[in-house]
């Protein structure tokens, strides 16, 4: 087995300490306005981000940052590309925690990124496969998004690795669809996500960050 792939289920797991699991990417939002109510829409809102949305995009931008000299640019294309304000502090929080634990532990050049971007930029600087990192990058995505789902809503263990399973085969698609793909080639049509994100800013109570 190439022990770079425990390097990178390492780096995406629940467990590592970027705290993921303050943040709710919107779901906060659509779950209160009723948008997302059981298994069956959370699933469907979940496809809609990974497919046209920032799961798309932060698939992209992992590539990006895995090819690209300088990184300064796909840093701030990727800043470019948060839909507001909850979406960018979650993108830099949880990316400068990466960043800070990556580079002190593997010993890499690794300033504080949007997480997508020190993905790729810690994947380049490891030699790890780049649609391998993505597509286990979207499924950890999904996966603390499902988690949220079960503090905010009534969805059991079963029924949520349920939701997780089926998403799979979408994850393996969309990291496939990126590869190769550049700048000219990011779009974003996942609106009601983008939306929930910027009603999130003003809701009161809340659990999540995002």
């Amino acid at each position: 087995m190439d022990a770079r792939l425990l390097t990178l289920t390492q780096w995406l797991s629940p467990a590592y300490p970027v705290g993921a699991f303050a943040f709710s990417h919107g779901l906060e939002a659509a779950v209160a306005e009723g948008r997302v109510t059981e298994a069956a829409s959370l699933a469907a809102w979940l496809r809609d981000i990974l497919e046209e949305g920032s799961g798309r995009t932060d698939a992209i931008l992992i590539g990006l940052a895995a090819e690209a000299g300088d990184i300064t640019t796909v840093e701030a294309l990727a800043r470019a590309w948060q839909p507001s304000a909850e979406r960018l502090r979650e993108a830099e929080r949880q990316g400068a925690a990466f960043a800070r634990v990556t580079a002190e532990v593997w010993a890499l050049d690794l300033p504080p990124l949007l997480l997508p971007v020190a993905l790729g930029r810690a994947a380049r600087l490891q030699g790890l496969d780049t649609e391998a990192v993505t597509a286990l990058y979207l499924q950890a995505f999904a996966g603390n998004l499902v988690s949220a789902a079960q503090r905010l809503m009534g969805l059991g263990q079963t029924g949520a690795q349920a939701v997780l399973a089926g998403l799979a085969p979408l994850c393996l698609m969309v990291a496939r669809q990126a590869r190769g793909q550049g700048a000219g080639d990011l779009w974003s049509n996942a609106f009601a996500s983008d939306i929930a994100s910027m009603r999130h800013e003003v809701q009161e109570p809340r659990l999540f960050q995002s």
